[in-house]
């Protein structure tokens, strides 16, 4: 993953919120007539080019750089605050 900041391009609110999705293959063997799993084996990763990320505010999911791009072509800004009160 990159250290550069995200943008959900679907929803286009959230920058904080994200999940990173995983994919996992695990080899098992099936009884023919019961359907019940006779054997299995350890899960092992599927490996990806690019990591696949998930918005958690609309369930968006694409890979990363959709969201760095998004980002870059909307960046935030840092303002200045000075609260008066009365």
């Amino acid at each position: 993953m990159q250290d550069k900041p995200y943008f959900c391009p679907n929803c286009r609110s959230n920058r904080i919120k994200f999940s990173l999705m995983t994919s996992y293959s695990q080899p098992f063997v099936k009884d023919a007539l019961t359907g019940v799993v006779t054997e299995s084996s350890e899960a092992n990763a599927i490996t990806q080019s690019e990591p696949t990320i998930q918005c958690q505010v609309c369930s968006f999911v694409g890979n990363e750089m959709r969201f760095v791009k998004q980002a870059e072509r909307e960046p935030r800004t840092v303002t200045q605050v000075s609260p008066t009160y009365v």
